[in-house]
């Protein structure tokens, strides 16, 4: 599903006042925040400083979502491999991602946005999933843009636990093999019932999926920008939906 701006407008940003051309808007966008700790290294800054900047570009990825008519926005926030960073990162990025649901949460209600998370939540601190499980309770009503957080999230760890899903109710008796095709997986893995992405973003130049929705992500349209995370704007997001709108999605069809 798609939605289409019909028209030119012009959009304010801090930089300028843009022209935007007639878009393709996805309903589900996803992106690989990626140069927190470039940024803060190229100012001779602690990496948490870069962290803590890109925390202000999610809120602003989400006032463009808000305003194109995007649905979906999948963030991948802190994923599988991001434990075995030194403890005292990890504990940084613990504490700023429960800062972040404190402080934001009041702003999502204003803004009618609704937070969701994927991943093994259980592995989250107990005061960060606490925090998590609260914002989602209170935004749960909002039908704006759904934010989708994926906290200690790996593709692959995904597909094994949906298919671990698969297996106990074959167990069970409640399914056979014959039973297993694309719809039944899709139902059992972190994002059912959401729309799979159309486009995924990716910044800082990294031209990987680093183990993200390896399933969701099969006929997603991928943008690379040179731009840090910190650093990406509403004109960033303006001008990957820009080559969005470029390509021929065909699924395999002539």
């Amino acid at each position: 599903m798609k939605f289409t701006l019909k028209k030119k407008t012009k959009v304010s940003s801090e930089a300028s006042v843009i022209d935007v051309p007639t878009l393709s808007v996805p309903e589900h966008v996803a992106i690989i925040m990626d140069g927190n700790g470039r940024w803060a290294k190229r100012r001779g800054l602690p990496r948490a400083a870069g962290h803590r900047a890109g925390a202000d570009s999610v809120r602003k990825a989400v006032e463009s979502c808000s305003a194109l008519g995007v649905k979906f926005l999948t963030l991948y926030a802190f994923s599988s491999e991001n434990w075995n960073r030194p403890q005292k990162e990890v504990e940084t990025l613990m504490g700023l991602l429960e800062n972040f649901l404190k402080d934001k949460t009041p702003e999502m209600m204003k803004d009618n946005v609704r937070l969701q998370a994927i991943g093994r939540l259980d592995m989250l601190p107990d005061h960060v999933r606490a925090a998590l499980d609260k914002a989602i309770v209170e935004t749960a009503g909002n039908t704006g843009v759904t934010m989708n957080l994926a906290l200690s999230y790996g593709g692959r760890e995904e597909i094994v636990d949906a298919t671990k899903r698969l297996v106990e109710k074959a167990t069970l008796g409640e399914i056979t093999a014959d039973d297993v095709d694309n719809t039944s997986f899709a139902n059992e893995i972190y994002t059912a019932g959401m729309p799979d992405p159309c486009l995924l973003i990716r910044t800082s130049g990294e031209q990987r999926l680093s183990n993200f929705l390896l399933w969701q992500l099969s006929y997603a349209e991928i943008v690379i920008t040179e731009k840090l995370w910190p650093d990406f704007r509403h004109d960033d997001f303006l001008a990957a939906l820009s080559e969005y709108t470029k390509r021929d999605r065909r699924f395999g069809k002539v």
